[in-house]
């Protein structure tokens, strides 16, 4: 049984995104209101904001942390065209600053002309990499090439998806079978044009990202995407927020040795949940993947448990 707890966020507007640390211990949120917040978890389970700063000069949209290898980092991006990198500092200057905490913005990234509507770090086995969308359709790669100066990023790629994109989310499979890879949603409103997720991935030898399949099917707008963590499968598992809530399995087909553009990929839709009767926005897995929550329009939560054939077909998954 799951009980809902509320938190007395003190924003003064909507809260756009909530996004946890790698440990679940610590969570940021951010909002309409130009701020983000960090909230840390107590030993008895409570959460106290022990930040909060103004981070741009439009609605923050999203907030997202970086591993924990690369320090306590955050990235958020707004509606005032940049995507911005920030750092924990722990003072140690004087004594009264001494032993607390405080963020720092390391860099500002400025190279969209719209809003930026999605940022999300790589993997960890990618390095420090982070990628951006926009509504100009454009996703958008850097790299800090040091690691230990995150005031230096580098513009990688610039992909043009054609279609304005809101959300973005990176495959995590770290096995070498599987080339870098992320998918891209489109909250485009025009229902005549399919296709509004499409799949990205790096080709070894060109150096660049290529598309390597568009689901056609979702012609609706999309407003949240994520990939389910990998564990060692060989195929890819994506879930999308669109009006109802969706599981695709993408499976690579094996390629010739003599052919270098992207991976072909079968789509298959595994499930398709219209419980939300309304608008999705979020979708999110557990460590495990065997666990998805989707949030909608209608108030509530719903938690998706794959049956005894996991994310082999609808009739696994229940409510």
């Amino acid at each position: 049984m799951f009980v809902a707890r509320s938190i007395a966020a003190d924003h003064k507007d909507l809260i756009h995104d909530v996004s946890y640390d790698f440990h679940g211990r610590r969570m940021a949120t951010c909002s309409s209101d130009q701020s983000v917040k960090v909230w840390d978890k107590s030993e008895n389970g409570e959460w106290h904001c022990t930040a909060s700063w103004k981070t741009h000069s439009g609605s923050v949209w999203r907030v997202t942390w970086a591993h924990p290898e690369f320090g306590q980092v955050l990235a958020s991006c707004s509606f005032d065209r940049t995507a911005a990198v920030w750092e924990e500092i722990v003072g140690e200057s004087n004594d009264k600053q001494r032993g607390l905490s405080h963020w720092i913005k390391r860099t500002t990234l400025v190279d969209s002309r719209t809003s930026v509507t999605d940022v999300k770090f790589a993997p960890k086995h990618m390095g420090l990499m982070l990628a951006t969308c926009s509504a100009d359709g454009v996703v958008r790669i850097y790299e800090a090439p040091d690691v230990m100066n995150l005031s230096q990023w580098s513009l990688q790629h610039e992909i043009s998806c054609k279609l304005s994109c809101s959300c973005i989310s990176w495959n995590p499979s770290s096995s070498r079978a599987h080339p870098p890879m992320f998918a891209v949603g489109s909250d485009d409103s025009n229902v005549t044009y399919g296709g509004k997720v499409q799949i990205y991935e790096y080709n070894e030898n060109t150096r660049k990202y290529s598309k390597a399949e568009t689901l056609m099917t979702v012609t609706d707008a999309v407003h949240d995407i994520a990939f389910a963590p990998n564990l060692g499968r060989s195929f890819h598992v994506l879930a999308i927020a669109t009006k109802d809530v969706r599981i695709f399995k993408l499976v690579p087909l094996r390629r010739e040795s003599t052919t270098t553009g992207p991976t072909k990929l079968e789509v298959q839709i595994v499930a398709q949940f219209d419980n939300h009767n309304s608008q999705v926005w979020r979708v999110s897995w557990n460590i495990t993947s065997t666990l998805l929550a989707s949030s909608g329009d209608d108030g509530c939560v719903r938690l998706w448990k794959g049956g005894q054939l996991p994310l082999a077909h609808s009739a696994g998954w229940i409510c």
